[in-house]
């Protein structure tokens, strides 16, 4: 084996781990492997004799492609909005792959990941290698170019930023799936009363407008939620329950074709968030065939 293959087989090691710090970062499933490839890149150009630990490097590095690609993105005015729902993880109720719960690993949540996409790039970085991989903070600041004290500074702000979305949601998946359940029940049944209780007062309900900017909404309050769930409602469609990174969610179907994931969070047994990607390009570049044929 050449001294090229072992790295070759040591970055494998740590692949995964690797996609998930991109997918925080970047919340696209593509430019998380992009990331991930320029990691590798990187490595396979450098010496690493010094190198002590390689995981914690390349966590690191990717970590610095990840706030370059965010800075292009920034400079390039890509997202005007003011949210941007990540891309979905999904799979069928209770049975989430191996590299799916390895990409999910200690996840924030959909929600608050949309919280995350908020974020300025510094506080982002800071956030997600300090809070949810333990970077040490002068290692971060390297990155950044700033102190440690600043850094820190940054990770303490985007922490109050995502504290302020609430408290975490839940983590059984039963009573998740129960409240969605009775979401769609009384739906179905047009039960507008039933719809607010399940509800809570200031819940949020996030729309990517079918891939159209345009038409991207955020919906506020139980009463406006349930008004527009009503108003759009399409009773001949499928509904198959599904984990939509790793909470409590589903995938619509029409005429046995997926036309819309909805994610959950649910909190207590009340639904707090709703966010639904309907944009047929992102939707294509899913694994939806299962709830396909489960429609036929």
């Amino acid at each position: 084996m050449t001294g090229q293959d072992w790295l070759a087989k040591r970055f494998e090691e740590h692949r995964a781990h690797l996609r998930s710090v991109a997918y925080r970062m970047l919340g696209s499933l593509e430019e998380a492997d992009d990331a991930v490839q320029e990691a590798w890149l990187r490595l396979s150009r450098s010496d690493t004799s010094d190198v002590v630990n390689l995981r914690g490097w390349l966590t690191t590095v990717t970590g610095r492609v990840c706030l370059d690609m965010l800075r292009s993105h920034a400079s390039r005015h890509e997202q005007p909005l003011d949210f941007h729902l990540p891309d979905l993880i999904v799979s069928p109720a209770g049975h989430a792959d191996p590299e799916q719960e390895t990409l999910l690993a200690e996840s924030v949540g959909l929600a608050l990941h949309v919280i995350l996409q908020t974020l300025p790039p510094a506080q982002r970085l800071a956030f997600v290698l300090h809070d949810m991989f333990a970077v040490p903070l002068d290692e971060i600041a390297a990155v950044l170019g700033r102190s440690t004290t600043a850094t820190k500074q940054l990770a303490s702000r985007a922490r109050t930023r995502i504290r302020a979305g609430g408290p975490p949601a839940d983590a059984d998946p039963v009573p998740q799936h129960e409240a969605v359940q009775a979401f769609f029940e009384a739906a179905r049944q047009g039960d507008f009363d039933r719809l607010v209780a399940l509800l809570a007062p200031d819940v949020v309900m996030r729309s990517d407008g079918g891939g159209m900017a345009a038409r991207a909404t955020v919906t506020r309050g139980a009463a406006a939620v349930a008004t527009q769930v009503l108003t759009f409602f399409r009773p001949e469609a499928a509904i198959h329950p599904a984990l939509v990174n790793g909470a409590a969610g589903v995938v619509i179907a029409a005429a046995g074709r997926p036309v819309s994931v909805i994610g959950f969070t649910v909190r207590a047994g009340t639904i707090v968030a709703i966010d639904g990607v309907a944009d047929p390009a992102r939707l294509g570049r899913l694994d939806l065939s299962e709830f396909a044929r489960a429609h036929r």
